[in-house]
């Protein structure tokens, strides 16, 4: 048995438990047929052994709370357990707590401690501490949290204020995590790469063990697809949620598992047709401001109805819509007095008016005008027709023209999507290249990010004169504006010459493909004969898989009148206008980097985005 030797002030009884039963299940279960004894009892031994023959041990994990600092080293210690390495930063643990108890990141530490434990056939298998440090209280029930600070609590509040909320809901989520173990697991590692194999283990935890998805993604760090399951082992059993670890990134997979989280068919299908009731709550929210008014800035976290005289709210009416918004992982809550407070969760803080890279303006777009063309998507599809121009009676660029604080609104919100832009600096700036020309930049978003990582660059913005105007002020703010020449003109007419590096960032997919052959012979007209052309866009997959493009492609038809396309759909087009597609690469937000030249042309190898540079 594992000795169980370190002092009370290491860490709780309740905690040294988890720990030494923790590292028994590992000494002890030996294999995966062992382990899923327990986890998955509606298994026959066939189907054990058949799951086991494609899978090895990986871990158990738990979450432990040390009331003071090398608390867990000492537990460890005493365990008879050697540390695997240094202490690393939870943050997927870290997130998982913030949204189910609305407390603010800083004052959730958490780290992971692995541990090798020795095996009873003389090998050796792991456990993995999820650390979460949290003060011993002063005295019964929830006491303050030195130097603590309140979920979104507000910069007036005295640090004995703050520290005092911040420690009630620490020692709140002390006792819920203890007792409910929703931290807790056992992982097996996939040992092939082929995702039928993946597709099969999956549907033997599901559909013949009864196992529920319960989450799932994807980590670029070690480049593993992470596919978690709920047991239907008896209530009280210790490790009741299973996690599988397969290589590579598994977008099948994912998309799956994410399908059959709900197990209900009905439930499903209901969450599926009332998608436009979630779009409408989100738009509400952004248009009143709630998460600004959640912010630090903006007071905190509240009360309903303090939060409600905030907002110019009908208390009731906020109380329903925060409750729905909570349901949907953009707030964490209610918690606190009364239990009618929120807090916004890492997605929450996105629709922050000074949020980086905020979507408030594009949930207000997609509440609003998209909203009212969407409802004219039968119209699209029965004629193929521009829902929108018929809703409006103008196709939406000319018709945001006219209405200067729609076309302000959308603008903005292509902000949003400045996170596909990351890489592209760097493909840009090397040797050879000197000046970049963005047809149709926009607002200046994308030349902003160039010419700022490299000084050496000079830039030219093509757009129209309105959006120029935008444009010229964005970099101005960003101090680049002297390296940036700004064109008015329209680019299905002229193109200017005399580039290094051509970008056509999401514009191919806003037209038909008439329209951007035309595109593309004006930029293959106006570029010299070494220059590049780099296109931005999503891709539709070619085996129906899952991407954002998909629904996007729905998008472009009722809204815009283009479309989102192949990779070797664009190949096509790019050979009609005179260029090779010489190379692809990944971008965020499922976007990708094509890279063309002139037919013939020399292409000097593209410097392929990094992992961390698409996290």
């Amino acid at each position: 048995m594992i000795r169980q030797q370190a002092g009370p002030a290491a860490l709780a009884e309740a905690d040294l438990a988890a720990l030494g039963s923790a590292a028994e299940l590992v000494r002890t279960s030996g294999t995966v047929s062992r382990m899923l004894r327990t986890l998955a009892p509606a298994l026959g031994e066939a189907e054990r052994e058949s799951l086991a023959a494609w899978c090895v041990p990986a871990h158990a994990a738990v979450l432990v709370f040390p009331t003071a600092p090398g608390g867990l080293a000492e537990a460890l210690a005493g365990l008879g357990l050697a540390v695997s390495g240094p202490p690393t930063p939870s943050t997927v643990v870290r997130d998982r707590l913030r949204a189910r108890y609305g407390i603010r990141p800083e004052a959730l530490e958490v780290s992971i401690v692995r541990a090798a434990v020795p095996t009873e056939d003389g090998g050796l298998g792991e456990i993995e501490v999820f650390s979460l440090p949290v003060p011993q209280a002063a005295g019964p029930g929830p006491g303050p949290v030195a130097g603590g600070r309140a979920a979104g609590g507000s910069g007036a509040e005295t640090g004995a204020e703050t520290g005092a909320e911040t420690g009630a809901c620490l020692h709140h989520l002390v006792r819920r995590e203890r007792a409910e173990r929703n931290e807790a697991h056992v992982a097996f590692r996939v040992t092939d790469a082929d995702e039928v194999v993946f597709a099969g283990l999956r549907f033997l935890l599901v559909e013949r063990a009864g196992m529920r998805p319960d989450g799932g993604g994807y980590n670029p760090h070690e480049d593993v697809t992470v596919l978690y399951f709920r047991s239907a082992a008896p209530a009280g059993t210790p490790y009741a949620r299973l996690e599988l670890l397969m290589p590579g990134h598994r977008t099948s997979a994912l998309a799956a598992h994410r399908l059959v989280e709900r197990d209900e068919p009905g439930r499903t299908l209901l969450e599926l047709m009332t998608g436009a009731w979630r779009t409408q709550a989100i738009a509400v929210a952004a248009e009143l401001g709630v998460f600004d008014a959640l912010s630090p800035d903006g007071g905190g976290p509240a009360p309903v109805a303090d939060l409600a005289a905030r907002v110019g709210a009908d208390p009731d009416g906020l109380d329903r819509l925060l409750r729905y918004l909570a349901t949907l992982g953009l707030l964490a809550g209610p918690y606190g007095p009364g239990a009618d407070t929120y807090a916004p969760t890492g997605l929450g803080e996105l629709l922050r008016t000074d949020a980086p890279h905020s979507m408030r303006p594009l949930a207000l777009m997609y509440g609003g005008p998209f909203y009212e063309s969407f409802g004219q998507l039968l119209y699209a599809v029965r004629t193929g027709g521009d829902a929108f121009a018929h809703h409006f009676g103008a196709h939406h660029f000319p018709y945001f023209a006219e209405h200067p604080p729609w076309d302000t609104a959308f603008d903005r919100s292509m902000q949003a999507s400045s996170l596909m832009f990351g890489p592209i600096p760097a493909v840009v700036d090397r040797p050879g290249v000197d000046v970049v020309v963005d047809v149709a930049g926009g607002n200046g978003e994308l030349m902003k990010q160039i010419l700022t990582a490299a000084p050496r660059l000079r830039g030219v913005l093509l757009e129209r004169e309105h959006v120029v105007a935008a444009a010229r002020g964005r970099l101005g703010e960003a101090g680049v504006a002297d390296r940036c020449t700004f064109r008015v003109g329209d680019f299905t007419e002229a193109v200017p010459g005399g580039g290094d590096v051509y970008v056509l960032s999401r514009v191919l997919h806003d037209w038909d493909d008439r329209g951007c052959a035309d595109i593309l012979r004006r930029c293959a007209e106006a570029m010299p004969e070494e220059a590049e052309l780099l296109v931005v866009e999503r891709l539709l997959p070619p085996d129906g898989g899952n991407s954002l493009a998909v629904a996007w492609n729905v998008h472009m038809l009722c809204n815009v009148g283009g479309r989102e396309r192949t990779l070797e759909h664009y190949r096509r087009l790019l050979a009609e206008a005179g260029f090779d597609l010489v190379e692809t690469a990944p971008l965020p937000l499922d976007g990708s980097l094509l890279r063309a030249r002139r037919k013939g042309a020399a292409a000097p190898a593209l410097p392929v985005p990094s992992r961390s540079e698409l996290a």
